[in-house]
């Protein structure tokens, strides 16, 4: 009896550890900080599931099993990527941050890992993508972080039995998962200490041991033992943000908050069922056609206009906005692509001011745009711009107004009091692509 009374207490104890909440460090809550004031970031996917030109998911939907799709390594030769290009691309387009693609879920690791052969140094490139990126960002003083699946098609360690993805990939063993959490903290451990300062860490594949997004139980079918995943990051590296694009409201341990295709409050892609962070920031991210990973037939590219009304609209959210491309597999980032990024470039140099470092959530979004603030200025982003009325309603924010100008031609805009907030005057502003910015200076 006293034995197993002094068990019970261990278990006891161990469990209250492991429940603790998570404290960020100072450094980290100055990184979350800096973080939401980027307001725009680079994700790239890439690897050798960029080969048949068919997007990330290429194993998955065409039912190849590992040892077939293993193949694809022996010919993954990007000759002509440029990690230097990559980054002054990024920098261009008035990025602050690159969430490159370290390991996707085909397993494939895109750096010098000693825990795996499906790695980089295995294909006739034979160079560490991720040193060179990680290098060429902190040269050129991009921030960096690393996208990392949790989910594996093609390791025998992993639970795939009670996942959802990856069952015809000709698997036997039934999985391991403690053997799969230990291989995944040896390379996080290789990630975060081979190559210099890591900004995040961006998980993604918990989804694969969940029911589908909207069901009421969407717990996971493992435990996935986060706290001592989390845990090892913070030890590693204190100010190194963690996410997870599990869906859900944030994990305790967790930094940041996103939301996958969809601003915060929205749920067009049917993913984001979740409630926005009021503690955290938040990022959504978004593809520049209708592909993550490269896709020779797609060619549905979005419009410069419309991305630039989808990062003023996530910044009015107080949400950054992580905007994609797949590169091709010969390394290069394909030009319509570098033509969209250019073009949003330009718009940031001249209206720059009223993205970062911004406020957002200032008023609810509205059908003509939102708003972000600096100091006592608010920007209103008319990304929907009317077409029936020379006008916008601006609910109240707390504030008087003295000036409405502009921001395209500098004029000055009439504006007076309704009962629904201030009813602000077009006459004299000139409509621009994607957004139509309006400045108030308040009181």
């Amino acid at each position: 009896m006293k034995r197993l009374s002094v068990l019970c207490l261990l278990s006891l104890s161990f469990c209250i550890i492991n429940a603790q909440t998570y404290t960020p460090t100072a450094a980290n809550i100055k990184a979350r900080e800096a973080f939401t004031n980027d307001r725009f970031g680079l994700f790239i996917h890439w690897g050798p599931f960029s080969i048949p030109g068919s997007g990330e998911w290429v194993m998955n939907q065409r039912s190849i099993s590992f040892h077939n799709y293993k193949r694809l390594m022996d010919f993954f030769n990007p000759i002509d990527f440029n990690a230097k290009e990559w980054v002054s691309l990024a920098k261009s387009a008035g990025m602050k941050y690159i969430t490159l693609i370290t390991r996707h879920h085909d397993g494939f690791s895109m750096w010098n890992t000693k825990y795996s052969d499906f790695n980089i140094m295995n294909t006739p490139y034979k160079k560490d993508i991720v040193k060179q990126v990680a290098g060429e960002c902190h040269r050129q003083g991009i921030k960096l972080f690393l996208y990392y699946s949790l989910l594996d098609w093609g390791r025998e360690d992993y639970p795939y039995l009670s996942g959802r993805t990856g069952q015809t990939a000709g698997r036997t063993s039934g999985g391991n998962y403690p053997g799969y959490l230990q291989f995944m903290k040896n390379q996080l451990t290789e990630l975060l200490t081979n190559y210099g300062e890591i900004n995040g860490v961006w998980f993604d594949g918990h989804w694969d041991q969940t029911r589908p997004e909207g069901e009421a139980d969407r717990s996971s079918a493992i435990d996935w033992k986060y706290e001592e995943i989390y845990q090892l990051i913070h030890q590693l590296q204190p100010a190194c943000l963690v996410g997870n694009n599990h869906h859900l409201y944030p994990f305790n341990g967790e930094d940041f908050q996103m939301f996958e295709r969809d601003l915060p409050g929205e749920n067009k892609s049917g993913l984001s069922f979740q409630k926005a962070s009021d503690q955290l920031p938040v990022e959504t991210c978004e593809t520049m056609n209708n592909s993550w990973g490269f896709n020779i037939t797609d060619t549905s590219y979005k419009s410069a206009a419309t991305l630039i009304g989808y990062l003023a609209n996530a910044a009015g959210r107080n949400a950054n906005f992580l905007l994609n491309v797949g590169p091709m597999p010969n390394g290069k980032i394909q030009p319509e692509f570098v033509d969209t990024l250019k073009k949003m470039g330009q718009w940031l140099r001249t209206n720059g001011a009223t993205i970062y470092n911004s406020g957002g959530n200032i008023i609810p979004p509205q059908l003509w745009g939102t708003a972000t603030r600096q100091n006592n200025s608010i920007f209103l982003h008319i990304t929907n711009y009317p077409i029936d009325q020379q006008f916008i309603i601006v609910p109240a924010f707390g504030a008087a107004i003295k000036l409405a100008a502009a921001v395209s031609n500098g004029n000055k805009l009439t504006y007076k009091q309704v009962p629904q907030g201030w009813q602000i005057s077009l006459e004299g502003a000139e409509q621009q692509p994607g957004d139509t910015i309006i400045r108030l200076d308040v009181l």
